[in-house]
């Protein structure tokens, strides 16, 4: 059967691959896709490869917040952090070394998951694969949201203005809850939602697709450029189509009690306090395109190596 535009490239390579030297495998004979089950390792890849990437690419993720939060250029975003000092740089680090792990491994295992189930489902109804699979990485991305209070720690810590309020990533989790009740940990839900769905959509539609409009690979170092190129690309693009709502996302999460204003509200406050400017409410749009390509690349390699050699 041929394979649909929604298959990743991982779904397309065979599975029992494992790095071997001397005759014997590296990995023990598939100990990690024992332990985990062959739909476990898709959590598992999804986890490891965003935890590289968290690590690697951090630094940068804070510059852009600070160009999100108060519309300043990158070298003034760069002066903040400075003024804060070496010690504050990683501040902030653990809430999204959490939720990228889970929610980049909620992203993949689900999708294959769901794809599975609902492509079982679908077998004799003549739904189209590509709707199947579309609906399958909505669910996905909708599910990611469940971990919104990561985001909205990660906002709080590294918001310079709340510096002297929250100590660390427990503190600032005990205080919301304490004070304000668990709905102020899901402040920001809705543009969380709304981008999360619609990208993943894209993401694994895309994906295929744009690997085999790259030169062929003739061997593994080939195949990795192609991943680390393809993830990027889709990951700069849908980080600039979906830009606007990451805006209003750490515009809402950097506000501590009071009322939940809508979406569209938010967004029309940012509007006018950046005088109507698009070129103004895209600010850091610049820095956040090459963060994705190179943190997407991560992913997308880290990930279909680690499904290799599993």
């Amino acid at each position: 059967m041929a394979v649909s535009t929604m298959d990743s490239e991982s779904a397309r390579t065979p599975q029992t691959q494992a790095l071997t030297k001397g005759g014997h495998s590296l990995l023990s004979a598939g100990i990690l896709t024992t332990r985990f089950g062959p739909q476990g390792k898709h959590y598992v890849c999804g986890s490891l490869a965003a935890f590289t990437n968290i690590l690697l690419t951090f630094p940068i993720q804070k510059v852009l917040f600070r160009q999100q939060l108060h519309g300043v250029l990158a070298i003034d975003a760069v002066r903040q952090l400075q003024r804060d000092g070496l010690r504050n740089l990683y501040r902030g680090l653990l809430p999204p070394l959490l939720q990228k792990s889970t929610t980049v491994a909620i992203m993949f295992g689900l999708y294959e998951d769901f794809s599975r189930v609902l492509l079982d489902q679908a077998g004799s109804s003549g739904v189209p694969e590509l709707i199947t699979r579309s609906f399958a990485a909505a669910l996905a991305g909708t599910a990611e949201a469940i971990l919104t209070p990561f985001e909205r720690v990660q906002t709080l810590l590294q918001d310079h203005r709340h510096h002297g309020r929250f100590n660390n990533t427990a503190h600032t989790f005990r205080t919301l809850v304490t004070e304000y009740g668990v709905r102020e940990c899901y402040r920001g839900l809705v543009p969380i939602l709304l981008r999360n769905g619609p990208s993943n959509v894209l993401f694994f539609g895309l994906r295929g697709p744009i690997k085999e409009q790259l030169p062929e690979a003739t061997s593994k170092a080939g195949n990795l450029v192609n991943d680390f190129v393809c993830g990027g690309l889709l990951g700069a693009g849908l980080g600039i189509m979906f830009y606007p709502l990451n805006v209003v996302k750490s515009r809402a999460q950097s506000q501590v009690g009071g009322a939940f204003n809508p979406c569209r509200e938010v967004l029309l406050t940012v509007w006018r306090e950046r005088g109507g400017s698009i070129a103004m409410l895209f600010r850091g749009a610049h820095l956040n395109y090459h963060r994705s390509l190179l943190s997407w690349g991560i992913i997308n390699a880290t990930y279909e190596l680690l499904l290799k050699l599993l």
